[in-house]
């Protein structure tokens, strides 16, 4: 089971534009929290709490312990919107999460003993993480910060699919349900073969260009 981490918040009742402009002034964070089958709620949070949370990976997936006003709610991090060019977060949507139904999340994928592998001391073969994430099916309480993949028996051609994947208990890669043409690879341990142009040795005169034929 993943470790929750909590985010405090108050509610919040002026709406719109004008609204939001003052908050992000004031320092806060607009946000909303939807789902569950409650009625959404406008609600804002101070900016470094979420640019501070925000450098973890844990943030966008894990299940987040809201605290409005005092009362928690289990959420995820479902959209935010930042600033094109500035270090601020301008907007933020949470989703309740009913502890009884899947979610669909995507979780980081952690590379373990890559530099111990075969492959990695393999002159010329080049490791290649082709995911860095997948989309698991899981009740929230059973979801994972991240899913580790060990790959320090990792050869030189060898493959590894998503299949291959060690998942917690009641955790499932939602793609693997779509067939087999699915099951993609995560890492790929490839030999890099440089190609060199031949060139004139030093001294050794260029052949001449062939004349054009009539």
């Amino acid at each position: 089971m993943a470790t929750t981490h909590e985010i405090k918040a108050t509610a919040r009742n002026d709406e719109g534009k004008g609204a939001s402009r003052r908050l992000r002034h004031a320092g806060f964070v607009p946000a909303v929290v939807y789902g569950a089958g409650q009625a959404p709620q406008s609600i804002q949070i101070e900016h470094n709490t979420i640019l501070l949370s925000a450098k973890h990976e844990w943030f966008f997936s894990s299940v987040l312990d809201l605290n409005v006003d005092g009362q928690v709610q289990k959420v995820l991090v479902r959209d935010w919107q930042k600033h094109p060019y500035k270090l601020q977060m301008l907007h933020m949507d949470f989703q309740r999460v009913d502890p009884n139904k899947a979610i669909h999340v995507n979780v980081p994928v952690h590379f373990l003993n890559q530099e111990k592998s075969a492959a990695a001391k393999t002159s010329g073969v080049v490791i290649s993480h082709n995911l860095t994430e997948v989309e698991v099916s899981c009740l929230p309480k059973d979801l994972p910060e991240f899913i580790e993949l060990d790959l320090a028996d990792l050869k030189p051609g060898e493959i590894v699919h998503l299949s291959q994947l060690k998942l917690p208990k009641g955790v499932e890669i939602v793609a693997l349900h779509l067939g087999a043409d699915h099951d993609i690879a995560v890492v790929t341990a490839n030999t890099v073969k440089e190609e060199v142009e031949a060139t004139p040795a030093e001294g050794e005169a260029a052949p001449a260009p062939e004349a054009p034929k009539k």
